[in-house]
C-alpha cells in the first residue's frame, strides 16, 4: 500500500514544482480534507495524484494560453507605439518644411512691404519739390514760365502717376502673396474632413 501513496515532498519533486503549489492545488480541489496519514506525513493515493496532475496541467494551458495572448498583445501595442511614433517623426518634419516655407514667404512680404514704404517716401519728397517748385513758379507769374509751369505740372503729374501705377502693382502684388498664403495653409489634421 505505501508504494501506491506518495507524499506531498515527493510528487512534488516529481512534478517539478514547490511543495506549496501541491498544497495549494489539493485546497483548491478540496483533497485537504481526503488525505492519509501515515507518521507524521500526509499522503496521497493513485486517483488524488492523478486529480491533482490533471488540475496542473489544465493550469499549465491556461497560463500557456495566457502568455501567448499577452505576448501578442504586447507585439500589437509595440507595433502601434513604433507606427506613432514614426507618424510624429514625419509630423515634426513636415511642420518644419512648412515653417521655413514660411519664414521665406515673411521674408519677401517683409521685402515688398519695404520696398512700398520706400517708394511712398519717395512720392512724398518728390511730391513736396513739386510743390515748392511749383510755388516758385507762380510767384514770377511770368506768361513765359507758366507754359513751362504747365509743362513741368504735366510732367510731375505724369511722374506722380507712373509712380501711383507701380504703388498700386505692388498693392496688388501683396495682396495676391496673401491669397497664395491663405490657400496654402494647411489644414489642421482635425479638420481635414471638413470644407
Amino acid at each position: 500500500m505505501s508504494e501506491k501513496l506518495k507524499t506531498i515532498k515527493e510528487l512534488a519533486d516529481e512534478l517539478g514544482v514547490s511543495k506549496s503549489y501541491i498544497d495549494k492545488i489539493i485546497r483548491i480541489l478540496k483533497l485537504h480534507t481526503k488525505l492519509d496519514k501515515v507518521g507524521n506525513k500526509y499522503v496521497i493515493s493513485k486517483t488524488q495524484e492523478k486529480s491533482i496532475k490533471d488540475r496542473l496541467l489544465s493550469s499549465e494551458s491556461t497560463t500557456k494560453s495566457h502568455t501567448k495572448s499577452t505576448t501578442k498583445t504586447h507585439t500589437e501595442v509595440d507595433f502601434e507605439v513604433d507606427f506613432l511614433k514614426e507618424e510624429i517623426l514625419y509630423l515634426r518634419k513636415s511642420h518644419d518644411k512648412q515653417l521655413t516655407n514660411k519664414d521665406k514667404q515673411i521674408e519677401t512680404l517683409s521685402n515688398l512691404l519695404d520696398q512700398q514704404q520706400r517708394l511712398a517716401l519717395q512720392d512724398k519728397k518728390l511730391l513736396e519739390e513739386y510743390k515748392a517748385e511749383n510755388d516758385s513758379l507762380k510767384a514770377l507769374k511770368m506768361p513765359l514760365q507758366e507754359t513751362e509751369s504747365k509743362h513741368l505740372d504735366n510732367q510731375y503729374n505724369d511722374e506722380v502717376n507712373a509712380l501711383k501705377e507701380q504703388l498700386e502693382t505692388l498693392q496688388e502684388q501683396i495682396k495676391d502673396q496673401k491669397r497664395i498664403e491663405e490657400q496654402e495653409k494647411p489644414r489642421k489634421w482635425w479638420g481635414l474632413w471638413r470644407k
